[in-house]
């Protein structure tokens, strides 16, 4: 199987573009806390993930980072796509989380596909809505929802079916886009309840239960 029929809606190219695709695109990889695309950087090729998982985050000028979102096997970054789509740079970085195989379609060939295959538009604008639709709801969390309410439904989701989450507050307020100081706050108020313990670069969940109810709260 060619790295093509990976992804929903390239493996229907036709065969004369089909082979262009192939033949000028590189597989690539990249080792995990390489950083891929950083801001003012413009953007040279459009990854499609093979393996692996690209962080994207933005800091403000105050070092207050957010992020964003991940692309995961089997995506393509909406952020490369807007600034390929628009010609400017970048506004965030993409870090590989891990050890990444992807392919890199250069932009020249990004620009004649887009130009010339109604197929190829159709599967960069599908993915680019989703992944449009996605932000908006990252948006909608982080300036509606009780942090509280948040950071007990992040780490239910970081505990990977045990009840040890790996992570620094540091990490926990750049996924959540708040502070280091209010996730602390927050942590020792949920030990103090009884649902969590918390050492240095880990929180084991004393009382998961808890957790989710909260996590549930409207």
């Amino acid at each position: 199987m060619e790295w093509i029929d990976r992804f929903p809606g390239l493996d229907r190219l036709s065969p004369g573009i089909r082979g262009p695709l192939v033949a000028r695109s590189r597989v690539i990889r990249v080792p995990k806390g390489t950083v891929i695309f950083g801001p003012g950087r413009p953007p040279e090729n459009l990854l499609l993930l093979l393996e692996g998982t690209v962080r994207v985050q933005q800091t403000s000028e105050s070092g207050r980072e957010i992020v964003l979102y991940r692309v995961h096997a089997g995506e393509s970054c909406v952020l490369t796509t807007a600034c390929l789509l628009a010609h400017e740079d970048y506004t965030a970085e993409g870090i590989a989380e891990t050890d990444v195989l992807a392919v890199a379609i250069p932009r020249s060939l990004f620009d004649e596909l887009l130009a010339s295959s109604e197929t190829f538009r159709h599967f960069v604008f599908s993915a680019y809505s989703r992944r449009i639709a996605d932000l908006f709801f990252t948006i909608e969390e982080v300036a509606f929802r009780r942090i509280d309410i948040r950071l007990a439904h992040k780490l239910l989701e970081l505990r990977n079916g045990g009840d040890q989450v790996h992570a620094t507050h540091q990490q926990l307020a750049a996924e959540l886009g708040s502070a280091r100081e209010v996730i602390s706050r927050q942590l020792q108020d949920f030990q103090r309840r009884g649902w969590v313990e918390l050492a240095r670069g880990t929180i084991r969940l004393t009382d998961a239960a808890a957790l989710g109810k909260l996590s549930e709260a409207p």
